[in-house]
């Protein structure tokens, strides 16, 4: 049984008879056949679709909120941005994909040579539970624009979250089958990568998973784009400004309850201000509400499953035991719910958990550094690639050491976050491909290149 259960009060909301062998037969067949005619329809047709399903999701922004804070926790103030920026990135590739997709011009020794981008087919999203729209999403939405059609294999806790998804694009208008849902098991993803109805594949999880399925992938020649675990730094020099940075840094590490692959996680700040700095972070840390999502001033709710904070906990008892201080938190509470302290861990150092594994919920460690040089080091001391933060006032040093930091995405003096107006993912373990920008839309499409010669003289 696939079993959706509230991290809040451990109460069982839903639970559903996966599909069977048949069905998901059924739902390919007619995944294959909606896009087939799908890349046929014209691109305003395609981004008119987009347009309607932010429609939708504003619309049912309170509803589908509501659902992802049941299914997962995630406080609701932040479930509702959520349901926002989904419907803002299908506007823009609603506004963009005529231009991102456009045939290109080349010169060449032909009468006439282009680039086109053709869609690839159906491609298969497999989909972690912590932003359970959003993930979607950011993906269909430059899929679908490109005439790609979508199957959606989701995380078993979220099944809520994933029929709310198919039912939005249904509502909006997308072609019968196009956009579908599989209730299924694990062990059935493998048999699906495998199938020709099946052109691609995403996913975005962890690296170990993302290793099975690029091995899957691989050997049947199949495109994939992977959006891994992270551990990202946050680089904070001598001369920056303390006070926003602290205060950055708090969201950054404990937004989403601090469960995202690009939460910044860990804090490597120079010796001359990691004093002022730590005591800033902390008092902020300490002063989040903890509770009840579904109150609007709740920033730190449960963590979505009891084995999720179990891997935690035991993280920062390693951590302390290698020689780290406890500041605060670190104490799994009484009573139900999923729920975990914000935590803070001073004078980390490589060789400990909570620096050299990604830490996946409210727990951040600080890594006192000697200078700029040791920073970046420690930074890039990690298996991981996907974002960095780096603060400074010094904007050309730090575009000199934005080059040399290893992440996909530097934001100096900010918070590394998605935009769709920017490429998103990793490199090393944190995956490859990107998501969202003109890359995004790109990375499902067949850059094909037409050449034409002189036409065949008329009798």
């Amino acid at each position: 049984m696939i079993v959706s259960t509230s991290p809040t009060t451990d109460v069982e909301l839903a639970r559903y008879t996966p599909q069977s062998p048949q069905e998901v037969n059924d739902i390919l067949d007619a995944a294959a056949s909606a896009q087939a005619a799908w890349r046929r329809h014209d691109i305003t047709d395609r981004t008119s679709l987009l347009r309607e399903t932010a429609r939708v999701l504003r619309e049912g922004r309170d509803t589908y909120a509501a659902l992802i804070t049941a299914e997962m926790g995630k406080p609701i103030t932040e479930a509702r941005a959520e349901i926002e920026k989904c419907a803002t990135t299908c506007e823009y590739y609603a506004e963009h994909a005529p231009a991102q997709l456009a045939d290109r011009p080349v010169e060449s020794n032909a009468t006439e040579s282009a680039v086109v981008y053709d869609p690839l087919g159906v491609v298969l999203a497999v989909m972690p539970w912590n932003y359970p729209f959003w993930q979607f999403f950011r993906f269909a939405a430059p899929a679908l624009a490109a005439g790609n059609g979508t199957l959606l294999k989701h995380a078993n806790n979220v099944p809520q979250c994933a029929l709310a998804v198919e039912e939005i694009v249904r509502k909006a208008g997308a072609p019968e089958g196009l956009c579908r849902t599989l209730l299924i098991e694990v062990d059935q993803v493998a048999g699906l990568i495998a199938d020709p109805r099946v052109a691609a594949v995403t996913l975005t999880g962890s690296t170990e998973v993302g290793a099975i399925v690029a091995a899957q992938a691989a050997a049947v020649l199949k495109k994939q784009v992977l959006e891994l675990g992270g551990s990202d730094p946050f680089v904070v020099l001598a001369d920056a400004d303390i006070a926003q940075a602290a205060a950055t840094a708090v969201k950054a590490r404990y937004v989403n309850v601090g469960q995202s692959c690009v939460n910044a996680k860990r804090f490597i700040v120079e010796e001359a201000v990691a004093d002022e700095f730590a005591a800033a972070f902390t008092a902020a840390a300490a002063a989040l509400k903890v509770g009840d999502p579904t109150d609007p001033d709740t920033a730190i709710g449960p963590m979505a499953r009891a084995n999720l904070r179990d891997t935690l906990h035991d993280q920062v008892r390693r951590t302390i035991d290698a020689g780290a201080v406890l500041v605060i938190g670190g104490k799994v509470p009484d009573g139900p719910g999923c729920y975990y302290p914000p935590t803070v861990l001073d004078h980390v150092r490589p060789g400990m958990a909570a620096f050299d594994e990604e830490t996946f919920g409210p727990v951040a460690a600080i890594t006192r550094v000697t200078s700029a040089d040791e920073a970046i080091t420690l930074a890039n001391q990690t298996e991981y690639g996907l974002g960095a933060a780096l603060w400074t006032s010094d904007l050309d040093r730090a575009r000199r050491l934005a080059r040399v930091l290893d992440a996909g995405a530097v934001f100096i003096n900010g918070m590394v976050a998605s935009d769709p107006r920017l490429p998103f993912g990793g490199i090393k373990r944190s995956g490859y491909g990107r998501e969202l920008g003109a890359e995004g839309i790109r990375e499902f499409v067949n850059t094909k290149t037409v050449w034409t010669g002189p036409a065949a003289p008329t009798a």
